[in-house]
């Protein structure tokens, strides 16, 4: 099907794009009539992505404009060349291209005897600050984080790597957004094989609008698997997190209003890394990331095989006969476990609902009502809320979210395996898990348990001793 192109009829111009735009039908969509050196004109743009400042400077120079300064001017672009008192112009003849970038924010300016219009990229857009992000803090380093500006975004990483290999790709996804990704690698460091697979996933996605911005995508690039919730993208808030990432070699997606971007091709081992690991030196920066590798496996089996072992008492040695319940009580211990999962996610959910002036205090109460009031009230054993309240904090030691919920349902799976068939559940559950992890793939194609599956010792070993920074540059 052709694409429909302005002509040089400008009543007939202004028509197409009042009717594509909905002009009388939106307030915030203004077209704002000038005269030009003698010429009708007309500013397209949206209020609220153009500063008043820039419109009231650039409209002054256009109508100070005679007719006798446009002689030997005769396209859009030399007119564009000589008179557009701007960085950024573009002149495009395509109507889908100019409606979605008006859309976008750009300023467009149609003039009488001009078959094409005049893209101005003079917008933008509201950005709250590059402040740290919540959820990946860290004790020493940089304080900035992605924000939902995706120019911004791009700016952060361009300040930290200031070399022409970096690349920018920018695509659209979304037949009704059309938002803007960014494919942000190394042009001679990035596998060009991984690097054509996301284009040409990208290039097959086909969806109205990315509305969970990122995670819409990820679905979209990695279809999932209702039985599989390993995740196969790794999310940073982090400008220098993502710059390493880069100049690793991987590629960094960044999401038109998304403050995170997505670090891809992504194992299970790269969520063990953490950014303090690299703030430290690297003896601190191999045992923090040695004490999150252990404390995190316990959040998975920690829950499970002391509920075997409560199963099986003969099987404790006397070493560990402080871990027997003393004082049971008529609840099962396996629906006590369930119980409190249930309860905690219950309480995470609640606590993002709660105003933070209020967030310090439920956090108080549920940890008194959860702990002496259910243990007194010979709901729970205090072994079980003691092991539970280790599991629930423990899961915070690495980063993702993702990561940690899929622990949190095998744990669950393991625990009613072993309830129901006991050493042979608890042993299936383990298989089961193992399963799923070998059979999953990164989008690049390789093992999810990569470097262990296939062995790759030198990676192995970079991820988890961390390295010095000059070993990463030479």
């Amino acid at each position: 099907m052709k694409k429909k192109t302005l002509s040089s009829k400008y009543e007939d111009n202004r028509q197409i794009l009042n009717e594509r735009l909905r002009l009388s039908e939106n307030f915030d969509l203004i077209g704002r009539e000038i005269r030009v050196a003698g010429r009708r004109a007309v500013l397209y743009f949206i209020d609220g992505f153009t500063k008043d400042d820039i419109m009231e400077k650039l409209m002054e120079y256009l109508m100070a404009l005679k007719s006798e300064d446009l002689e030997g001017i005769d396209t859009s672009q030399e007119f564009a060349n000589a008179f557009i008192p701007y960085v950024e112009v573009d002149c495009e003849e395509c109507c889908d291209k100019i409606t979605t970038g008006i859309l976008s924010g750009t300023i467009c300016l149609l003039v009488q005897g001009f078959n094409q219009a005049m893209m101005i990229d003079a917008r933008t857009y509201p950005a709250r600050g590059v402040s740290e992000p919540d959820d990946d803090r860290v004790l020493r380093g940089s304080r900035d984080g992605f924000v939902e500006t995706l120019v911004n975004n791009t700016a952060l990483i361009r300040r930290r790597i200031r070399d022409p290999d970096l690349t920018m790709e920018i695509v659209q996804v979304g037949t009704k957004s059309k938002t803007d990704i960014v494919l942000c690698y190394m042009a001679h460091m990035v596998d060009s094989g991984i690097l054509d697979t996301v284009r040409k996933k990208l290039e097959q996605v086909q969806i109205h609008a990315l509305t969970m911005n990122q995670e819409s995508l990820a679905e979209c690039l990695v279809k999932p698997k209702w039985y599989n919730p390993f995740p196969k993208v790794r999310y940073s808030e982090r400008p220098d997190a993502a710059a390493a990432s880069i100049l690793e070699g991987n590629i960094v997606i960044l999401v038109d209003n998304s403050p995170s971007a997505m670090v891809l091709p992504t194992s299970i081992f790269d969520f063990i890394q953490d950014t303090n690991d690299y703030y430290f030196p690297p003896l601190i920066g191999t045992y923090l990331r040695t004490v999150r590798i252990i404390v995190f496996l316990l959040t998975l089996i920690l829950t499970p095989t002391w509920y075997l072992l409560e199963c099986n008492p003969q099987w404790i040695p006397e070493w560990l006969g402080f871990i027997r319940i003393e004082e049971p009580n008529g609840v099962p211990i396996v629906a006590q476990l369930l119980l409190i999962e249930f309860i905690i996610d219950g309480l995470k959910l609640a606590s993002l609902n709660t105003p933070s002036v209020l967030s310090n205090s439920f956090s108080v109460v549920g940890a008194l009502v959860l702990g002496d009031f259910a243990v007194q009230a010979k709901w729970f054993v205090p072994e079980v809320v003691l092991f539970m309240a280790f599991v629930s904090i423990a899961n915070f030691t690495q980063p993702s979210f993702e990561l940690g919920y899929a622990f949190k349902l095998f744990r669950v799976l393991i625990l009613i395996l072993t309830a129901i068939w006991n050493v042979w559940g608890y042993i299936a559950g383990l298989v089961l898990m193992f399963v799923v992890l070998i059979s999953s793939k990164t989008i690049s194609g390789r093992g999810y348990l990569y470097p262990v599956i296939p062995f790759n010792a030198q990676a192995l070993s970079r991820l988890l001793v961390r390295r010095r920074i000059s070993n990463h540059n030479t």
